[in-house]
């Protein structure tokens, strides 16, 4: 069983019906290139890594960073894309140019995310307003009740080009961080298949592939 979020575009999102994504096709791919079959699980981000620790999923993939505290909790495959936070706001906006200019601001996020982590531990008196859906926290910028959301870099820049009324990117790329597949604890071969198959992925040029289709660019 494979656990993945329902809104996290464009790694997985629903679309005509079906789920699709840069991570779908991944794990697809290594599925096939491993041997064996999956079965996909939508859930909310905040509970994959529950979900792990009883056994209701073996493997999840959902833009999973790999931190020491969920290691404690949970194996991790190898890297497979590098990541970072950005952050989103008004485009009318002149005030937040940096994370520096959002202490004291409502900052919409995802709950149970790095990026929730981050503002909560990084950012003088914000308030840090956390939503089960992605989507959520972009309308709350948009319609005004919080004045930026802090996010996954490709995610915030895919949906401002995509589907972003009126929101532009500001500032740097903070805190770089790579995503993992997520394994229940004590899969030892499944952990070395699933790394086998994305090192293959890797160097057969398949994984090039599903990156320049959901990216429009070869990975570096």
């Amino acid at each position: 069983m494979v656990a993945t979020d329902s809104s996290f575009v464009p790694f997985e999102f629903k679309e005509d019906g079906e789920y699709v994504g840069f991570d779908i096709d991944l794990i697809n791919a290594i599925a096939d290139e491993a041997g064996f079959d999956i079965e996909l699980e939508v859930t909310n981000f905040d509970g994959i890594i529950p979900g792990l620790q009883t056994g209701s999923f073996d493997i999840a993939i959902a833009g999973i960073s790999i931190t020491e505290e969920r290691a404690e909790k949970i194996d991790y495959s190898d890297p497979y894309y590098e990541s970072g936070l950005a952050i989103g706001v008004p485009e009318e906006n002149e005030d937040i140019q940096g994370i520096e200019d959002l202490e004291g601001k409502t900052i919409a996020t995802r709950l149970g995310s790095t990026s929730a982590s981050y503002i909560e531990e990084n950012i003088d008196n914000a308030d840090p307003s956390q939503f089960e859906q992605l989507d959520q926290a972009y309308l709350a910028v948009e319609n005004g009740s919080a004045d930026a959301v802090l996010y996954d870099a490709p995610n915030v820049n895919y949906y401002i080009q995509t589907t972003g009324d009126g929101l532009k990117v500001v500032g740097d790329l903070y805190q770089a961080e790579d995503y993992g597949i997520a394994i229940s604890k004590g899969q030892e071969e499944l952990v070395t298949a699933i790394n086998d198959a994305l090192a293959t992925l890797k160097e057969n040029g398949t994984y090039d592939e599903i990156y320049a289709k959901w990216f429009g660019e070869q990975s570096e």
